[in-house]
């Protein structure tokens, strides 16, 4: 690689999750301050949970989270996977700030703010596209085991989920975290560094 390369991170991202927004967050500062390049996937907490025993208001939550992953991915397939980033932007704005529901005009917004046909948000109420929807979940998911969320990362062959942190890190925080992830997920044999949350998510 060449010494002015730029290191791709791979990043899945489900927009319902508060958590993964305010992760993806906090990449983008890291971005501008170490030579890496965020190249973003789709993941499904729908998708994840599917099979899992959770309690009954998550799960009927989790009936809202379909409809946009599948837009992602209908926009996905017809732009490229390079139009995610900023698509994820708007939407994670609206529902993360905003408190809007995942809805035809969420969706149409977003959409339109992205530079995007807004007709893609069509694809919020077919199956057409949970094929793909699962492939990149399984992608991703592959790479750190079941019993993790979202948001997924991976660099340099090392995957971790997370990392789960409020509110966002910002400027010299932001790449004090990623260098020390870094470090731990490369490390071989390192499996889990957890502590309870005693916070909500604040996206300031």
């Amino acid at each position: 690689m060449a010494d002015n390369a730029l290191t791709p991170v791979d990043f899945w991202f489900d927009p319902l999750c508060p958590w993964a927004w305010i992760t993806s967050r906090w990449i983008l500062e890291v971005e501008k301050q170490r030579p890496i390049e965020v190249c973003w996937h789709v993941m499904s907490l729908s998708v994840l949970n599917e099979d899992k025993d959770i309690p009954e208001d998550y799960r009927q939550g989790l009936k809202d989270a379909w409809g946009p992953v599948r837009v992602c991915v209908a926009a996905e397939q017809k732009y490229g996977s390079g139009v995610l980033g900023r698509l994820y932007t708007e939407m994670g704005t609206r529902r993360h700030h905003e408190r809007q529901k995942f809805d035809r005009a969420f969706f149409e917004a977003s959409l339109t703010a992205a530079g995007l046909d807004p007709a893609l948000a069509d694809a919020a109420e077919t199956t057409d596209f949970d094929e793909a929807v699962r492939a990149s979940h399984k992608d991703g998911i592959d790479r750190v085991g079941q019993e993790v969320g979202t948001p997924v990362i991976e660099v340099e062959g090392s995957a971790f989920f997370g990392p789960v942190v409020t509110p966002i890190p910002r400027g010299e925080a932001a790449v004090k975290l990623w260098d020390g992830v870094v470090a731990v997920a490369s490390t071989p044999g390192f499996f889990e560094l957890k502590r309870t949350r005693t916070e909500e998510p604040s996206f300031d």
